[in-house]
């Protein structure tokens, strides 16, 4: 891959990981609830979750949905059900569960519960996959081995992936200070809950 083609895929990525979504959207509200540290564990899940996805674009998965509408419809309504579960969980949320770090039922998140939603929220768009599969081999040289290339997009996506995951966390650590009243608490966890929400209507609506 020349370096004119990859600083240009650096900057595409960098608006394109940069905008709101569901994966920004959960470590921001992880940082909200639990404080940098272990908001570590949610921007690991979403991390594996992105690769994942990447990789398996790259090997073809994407390809194989596009032959099987079927498989991609029953990938794209349990990933639009879980969005809807964890928008109804942070509606449902009590302003003392968010100040204990906890659900809603009393019970302490261990980190890795918190590792294995992040994991899910970014696994659960099986768009991903798609967007994938159009958009990385727009970057591909055809003279050069593929695999190299999709190996160093992979890798750059998954590292500006992260970093912005550290913005939206401090992002939530800033909004975490202002919410010092149960009411604003409460309006977050609705607020949070909606948009949630919409990203799983969204993806059950949105066409292929």
């Amino acid at each position: 891959m020349a370096f004119h083609t990859w600083w240009l895929f650096v900057v595409t990525v960098f608006f394109i990981s940069g905008s709101p979504g569901p994966n920004m959207l959960h470590v921001m509200t992880r940082s909200v609830q639990f404080g940098l540290g272990r908001t570590l564990y949610a921007m690991a899940g979403c991390f594996l979750a992105v690769l994942s996805l990447l990789t398996a674009s790259a090997l073809g998965l994407s390809a194989l949905l596009m032959a099987l509408p079927g498989a991609f419809m029953v990938l794209r309504i349990v990933g639009a059900a879980y969005l809807l579960w964890l928008g109804y969980k942070a509606w449902t949320s009590s302003v003392a569960a968010v100040e204990a770090g906890a659900e809603r039922n009393g019970q302490v998140l261990t980190n890795l519960q918190i590792f294995h939603t992040a994991f899910g929220v970014g696994i659960s768009n099986p768009k991903a996959l798609l967007f994938a599969a159009a958009f990385l081999p727009q970057f591909i040289d055809p003279g050069r081995p593929e695999l190299p290339q999709f190996a160093i997009m992979v890798l750059t996506f998954g590292v500006t992936e992260i970093s912005w995951f550290f913005i939206y966390a401090l992002g939530g650590l800033s909004i975490a200070r202002a919410l010092t009243r149960p009411g604003l608490q409460r309006l977050f966890n609705r607020v949070t809950g909606g948009v949630f929400a919409a990203f799983g209507l969204g993806m059950l609506v949105a066409q292929r």
